[in-house]
């Protein structure tokens, strides 16, 4: 029997038809749409997967002209997917509306001076007003080094955010790909995409996590790439709001 494999922030519903909220949330700040500057690697990383792969190749050409882009900047990527983990797209709206009401604008430094008190009347519940102002601390106090980013590896981003109250691998996962589009992610906790690779590469059947692993090394350097190929394949059209 293949492992079943949840995210460490909470259950995905419908996986087939529907992402997990935290992924709703980080798109509703880094859209994938098919507008907008497409990661420098991007065409290469295309050629090189239609080249070796060959569910790449069949599966690559049926989405012309998408492609994955970034928009928005950490802090609100991070403290939307904290609002929306395990509520509904709408309720998460409905709160980051309040929430940006309250703060003027939903920066680390207006989250802090909030009152906890004030968070929760914004629709946070009281484990979330303590992890979006733990955010807002670490960004505040400098213990994240967003501006480094750039020069750091992916493990060692995800050690600084994972040491964020509210954020796991999977999300900081999610980060890594949605908003730093960062080519060689697979976050192999993701329901979605192992139902992916058990659709395209064993006929249907569920896959464990070492199933995953072989596929997803015909895929170096570029698993990002086959991972949103792969989400694509079971949700043809970007999230939009």
């Amino acid at each position: 029997m293949a492992t079943r494999v949840t995210p460490a922030e909470g259950p995905v519903k419908s996986v087939a038809l529907k992402r997990s909220k935290i992924i709703e949330a980080v798109e509703t700040v880094a859209e994938v749409t098919p507008v907008g500057v497409a990661p420098a690697y991007w065409d290469e990383a295309r050629e090189a997967l239609i080249g070796r792969d060959r569910i790449m190749r069949k599966l690559i050409p049926q989405y012309p002209g998408l492609h994955l882009s970034s928009r928005g900047e950490p802090f609100t990527t991070l403290a939307r997917a904290i609002v929306g983990q395990q509520i509904s797209t709408k309720a998460a709206d409905a709160i980051w509306l309040r929430l940006s009401g309250a703060c003027g604008d939903v920066a680390p430094e207006a989250v802090v001076a909030l009152t906890p008190e004030a968070l929760g009347g914004c629709g946070l519940s009281k484990r979330k007003t303590e992890y979006i102002r733990d955010l807002a601390l670490h960004f505040a106090d400098g213990h994240i080094h967003a501006h480094d980013w750039h020069a750091m590896e992916d493990e060692a981003i995800i050690a600084e955010l994972t040491a964020i109250r509210g954020i796991g691998r999977w999300t900081a996962e999610m980060f890594l790909i949605f908003n730093l589009m960062r080519p060689n992610v697979f976050p192999i906790d993701d329901l979605g995409l192992l139902k992916a690779i058990g659709l395209h590469y064993f006929s249907g059947e569920p896959v464990t996590r070492s199933e995953a692993r072989e596929v997803a090394a015909n895929w170096e350097p570029w698993r990002t790439v086959a991972t949103w190929y792969l989400w694509r394949s079971l949700d043809p059209i970007p999230v939009e709001y």
